[in-house]
């Protein structure tokens, strides 16, 4: 692809990613390897490039873990696999690239030093962040060429969770927007377009004051992890899985909707039943003890079962969703129907062999 052709312009005259053929993972940890999966399920082969000497463990692992759980997640034929190949430096990871997905970690001069290495040795590619939280405008203020930055920000197993959060920076290319929305939807995702640029976007945002609240919990002795985690689960989490905040409480407003819903409980907004912006110090000695009431509460359940379980209750939260063609469900519907279009894999392709088989070059150590 030359420097002036743009993938959007090789893809709309097929699918919305059928042209994407090699993608480079910058980054090969929980989120990259969980890219990895998604993309090698539709069929894109990915290169990567991790200097951890565990990372081909790693990523063999979260693969195992996603082949495990799309043997569940639909019925519909599964393509052909992508090829997986570690690369042993940055540059050869990205040449030949149409996509450059970058999942370093959150720090702004990493970011920007694995930039300019990609840039330099890749011309074209659209150049995809994972960010968290990062601005796009921080991220791309010394590349060479700004406008081909992203940011796709997915959640995390990658593999099995729909959204996708797209922002741009102020120098982005809005083709490099529109494009995307189309690709990560052909990959059975749910594209956000996130309007306006802000700090931790706008899922995390939301998360995070959860998570804030909890942990304030926690600290002041009125509730343990688990006690805290039933609290979601039991309730609010399993309405949150089909309906927003939003939704959740206009529907609550009866009749009246969200108007009855505020009138009722909204001066409940001003009462001190939060510490919405204070954060509890993180000493030791409470990171010891939310650690260790985590541990009580997995038991004996490594983190590769508790992965599993995981897995096998989105698959069926997703596939009951599917039945009634709404929220996350509508999203997997219609990947569905992708892949019965595409057809069958092909024939050399034997889906029930261990992720081992795929073909890979392992860094030395």
């Amino acid at each position: 692809m030359n420097d002036s052709e743009h993938p959007r312009d090789k893809m709309e005259k097929n699918s919305p990613m059928q042209n994407i053929t090699k993608a480079a993972l910058i980054g090969g940890g929980v989120i990259g390897g969980g890219w990895a999966a998604r993309l090698i399920e539709n069929g894109i082969n990915v290169a990567v490039y991790d200097p951890d000497p565990e990372a081909a463990r790693k990523l063999n692992a979260v693969l195992a873990g996603a082949d495990r759980a799309y043997a569940k997640l639909t019925m519909a034929p599964r393509v052909a696999k992508g090829a997986v190949t570690f690369c042993t430096t940055i540059a050869e990871a990205v040449a030949g690239a149409e996509l450059i997905v970058e999942s370093v970690p959150e720090r702004l001069d990493i970011k920007q030093k694995v930039y300019a290495e990609a840039e330099a040795a890749n011309t074209s590619a659209v150049i995809a962040s994972s960010t968290s939280g990062i601005m796009p405008t921080d991220l791309q203020a010394e590349m060479a060429h700004p406008g081909r930055l992203i940011v796709a920000h997915p959640f995390n197993p990658v593999y099995l969770l729909p959204l996708v959060e797209l922002v741009a920076g102020a120098k982005t290319d809005a083709r490099h927007i529109e494009w995307a929305k189309d690709f990560y939807a052909g990959i059975g995702m749910h594209p956000l377009h996130c309007r306006v640029e802000i700090e931790g976007f706008l899922s995390d945002r939301l998360q995070e004051a959860l998570w804030r609240e909890a942990l304030w919990l926690l600290k002041d002795g009125v509730a343990t992890a688990d006690e805290l985690d039933a609290a979601i689960r039991f309730g609010p989490g399993l309405r949150w899985a089909q309906m927003g905040t939003m939704q959740t409480f206009h529907l609550a407003g009866g009749e009246a909707g969200m108007r009855g819903m505020l009138a009722m409980f909204g001066p409940c907004l001003k009462w001190p039943w939060t510490k919405l912006m204070d954060v509890p110090e993180l000493t030791d000695e409470f990171v010891e003890l939310v650690g260790d009431q985590c541990d009580t509460q997995a038991g004996d359940l490594t983190a590769r079962d508790l992965e599993h379980i995981r897995d096998d209750n989105l698959v069926a939260i997703m596939q009951a969703l599917k039945a009634n063609d709404w929220g996350a469900g509508k999203t997997l519907a219609a990947y569905e129907r992708m892949l019965f279009d595409k057809g069958a894999a092909k024939p050399s392709e034997d889906l029930s062999k261990p992720i081992e088989t795929v073909n890979r070059t392992v860094p030395p150590d």
